[in-house]
């Protein structure tokens, strides 16, 4: 007993610092393209067309991508994502010493961004499925958690990375990391062998499973309604979090600096968040949870639009995060729980659709916005929402206790 305990946790521990390494890299595209864009052309409208462009097509084919998942092998998913991810980088790694022109190289940007998202939207929901596919459901809400430190850690150093690239080399050394960390992913992944899926019989079409799997979710109370907050949150985080970065070019300073400093406060914070679950462990006062990390997520979006001096801005970005990631562990690991395995890719995949149609919605309607108001009124008109939402999720009126 002893050793299949032992089994299972190397394997997950495996599995978790391969993605974490696909991670890294594409976090440091990500960001690059965000920062390049943000500091050459200051337009809330390009940040939001890229915002738009790196969901938008996940939101697409998460259905597919859940179906995928719920039918075929999650681990051929997950590699074969990765690989033509990374392929799609390469080639825009040999394109980029021929572009001369800035609006040309904004376009194809655009089109990479695309593609990236394309691969993100068959990834995720395998990912997410896997998860519990090696984890008992006891450990569930533990391994979530290191899962979230473990990524956030990621994204901690993501920031002073592409900061340290950008300044001393050029965006095509970055793409260049990724291709490399997208290998070792892959390579890691590759030895861990998972325990065979519960598969239903194949309907006819892809379609048939997609309408079965919303049917499932709609006719199961708690999934449809952590679903709905879930894409509640994603839209309200945009002012705040995700625009984190326009809102400091144009109050603190346009430099590589605040940008870096603020990313690695928010991520810092999520990491510690992370930490925070992972200790809670098998703890059931699920809504409790969620409801006093809204409330708390809300409150720190409010504060930082009143706040005026930078280091207070940095403290409050920091509990932000940690608040972010209670949520959104709290929401994954009660959807792990209450699915059935048979139904985790098509759950996970609108998961990934919720966020990856509320994200880009929020980026084009608070992006656009930021252009005519200023985006503090937006961080506090969405923080306050979120505060009301945590009061719903107490009062026990937008999700059952799980």
């Amino acid at each position: 007993m002893p050793e299949a305990q032992n089994n299972w946790r190397r394997k997950t521990i495996l599995f978790l610092v391969s993605q974490s390494v696909t991670l890294l890299g594409s976090q440091i595209v990500q960001m690059a393209v965000v920062w390049y864009v943000t500091l050459h052309t200051a337009s809330g409208v390009w940040v939001a067309a890229f915002s738009v462009c790196s969901y938008l097509p996940q939101f697409f084919i998460s259905f597919w991508g859940g179906v995928w998942a719920d039918r075929y092998s999650r681990k051929r998913l997950i590699i074969c994502a990765d690989g033509g991810t990374a392929a799609v980088t390469l080639g825009m790694f040999i394109l980029l010493p021929h572009i001369s022109q800035s609006g040309m190289l904004l376009h194809l940007l655009l089109v990479l961004s695309v593609l990236r998202s394309i691969g993100a939207g068959i990834q995720s929901p395998a990912v997410n499925a896997v998860i519990p596919q090696l984890v008992p459901k006891e450990h569930l809400m533990r391994y979530n958690g290191i899962n979230a430190s473990m990524q956030s850690a990621v994204q901690f150093s993501a920031p002073a990375a592409a900061g340290a690239v950008l300044v001393m080399g050029s965006l095509r050394s970055i793409l260049l990391i990724d291709i490399f960390t997208a290998g070792i992913g892959i390579g890691l992944f590759a030895c861990v062998g998972l325990p065979g899926q519960e598969k239903k019989v194949i309907p006819a079409s892809a379609f048939s499973d997609i309408q079965a799997g919303i049917q499932y979710a709609l006719s199961q109370k708690i999934i449809g309604g952590f679903l709905m907050i879930y894409g509640l949150f994603t839209f309200l985080c945009v002012p705040a979090g995700y625009l984190s970065g326009l809102l400091v070019s144009r109050v603190y300073g346009d430099t590589y600096w605040y940008l870096t400093a603020t990313e690695l406060c928010g991520f810092g914070g999520m990491m510690a968040g992370g930490l925070l679950m992972s200790a809670r462990g098998s703890s059931q006062k699920r809504r409790k949870t969620l409801a006093v990390s809204m409330a708390i997520f809300g409150a720190m979006s409010v504060g930082m639009a009143a706040a005026k001096d930078f280091a207070l801005y940095l403290v409050l970005m920091a509990v932000y995060g940690v608040a972010l990631t209670a949520v959104q562990t709290t929401i994954t690991t009660s959807l792990q729980e209450h699915t059935e395995s048979s139904m985790q890719g098509r759950v996970f995949g609108f998961m990934g659709a919720m966020y990856a149609v509320c994200y880009p919605a929020g980026m084009a309607i608070f992006g656009l916005m930021a252009d005519w108001i200023p985006l503090q009124w937006s961080m506090a008109g969405a923080g306050v929402v979120l505060i009301l939402m945590g009061g719903g999720i107490a009062a026990g009126e937008m999700v059952e206790e799980g």
